[in-house]
């Protein structure tokens, strides 16, 4: 397999993300490795594998391994919620991050806090330029969230001029979800972004093996325990919709689409594409085999909506 013709990877951390990526795939079908479903086929005329990260370092970085030797992935492109560190990020707000650190990551004093044993590296780099053209995605979107965006949602969710921040995202085995751990992390690395619990196992893996990796992030709460958000009625109604839309703008940038005239309405199939199947669909929603019913991200394994904070 060429590099030109290598997939891209398309990880979601939630299932309502996923099932909206499946709905811009008019060919998918389903291969199940280690417990994963992965979803084959294509989107705009690219070969990519879509698939759920499964919940914390170890399930996303099994993830990502498979990725790249069974599936041979050339780059990949995840999508996700986070909870907010940084003051200046708010609920509605994404991120794609430039670097990643794992904010439990402590051999000390054998090694620094947070160093990596082996690696001499506490923080590991996203892909400039993969990170960019993301980055791009995001900010044609943002510019346009009435198009897809209920009025009802922005206003229960207060999602009044929603930013892009670039920047760290750290990532840990842990679900942040009071003021204090959330405070305590801010102190720790003032520079933080965002946090949530795959990004910096996803980011290793790729660094091993020398595959581009972006991360894009929806804030869906402020990681702390004022974070009262009706997280389902997020998810449905503002992250996996923010997923779709940026996922299609980065493999369908909005100038060829108005160019050719084959702009349409988010998770609608265009005239000559099958709807997605309600097999797929039903399968995406449970998740697969494997930690089918976790949602990633800052969520807690089988939480409702977040109070405090997939």
């Amino acid at each position: 397999m060429t590099p030109s013709s290598a997939p891209t990877a398309i990880v979601a951390a939630l299932h309502d993300e996923l099932a909206s990526v499946l709905a811009l795939m008019p060919d998918e079908h389903r291969k199940t490795v280690g417990g994963r479903d992965f979803w084959v086929g294509h989107l705009h005329g690219q070969a990519v594998v879509a698939v759920l990260s499964g919940i914390g370092k170890v399930a996303a970085a099994t993830t990502a391994t498979l990725l790249i030797e069974r599936f041979g992935v050339s780059r990949i492109v995840f999508t996700g919620v986070a909870g907010g560190l940084d003051p200046e990020v708010r609920v509605g707000d994404v991120v794609v991050a430039s670097h990643f650190l794992q904010h439990d990551m402590d051999a000390s004093p054998i090694f620094p806090r947070h160093e990596v044993p082996g690696y001499g590296l506490s923080r590991f780099a996203a892909d400039p330029e993969l990170s960019g053209r993301l980055a791009g995605a995001v900010a044609s979107v943002l510019g346009n969230t009435g198009r897809f965006l209920s009025s009802e949602a922005v206003a229960a969710f207060n999602l009044q001029a929603p930013r892009l921040h670039q920047g760290l995202v750290v990532s840990g085995d842990r679900f942040v979800a009071t003021s204090t751990e959330s405070a305590a992390l801010q102190r720790e690395l003032p520079d933080a972004l965002a946090v949530e619990m795959e990004g910096a196992a996803f980011a290793q893996v790729c660094h091993d093996f020398g595959v581009p990796l972006a991360v894009v992030r929806t804030i869906s709460d402020r990681a702390d325990d004022a974070a009262h958000v009706d997280f389902p009625r997020f998810l449905r109604d503002v992250a996996s919709r923010y997923s779709g839309e940026i996922v299609r703008s980065f493999f369908d940038p909005p100038r060829r689409r108005r160019r050719e005239g084959i702009d349409s309405p988010p998770g609608r199939p265009k005239a000559n594409q099958p709807p997605l199947g309600a097999a797929t669909r039903a399968a995406a929603q449970r998740g697969g085999a494997n930690a089918t019913t976790l949602a990633c991200g800052n969520t807690a394994p089988g939480s409702a909506p977040r109070a405090p904070s997939a």
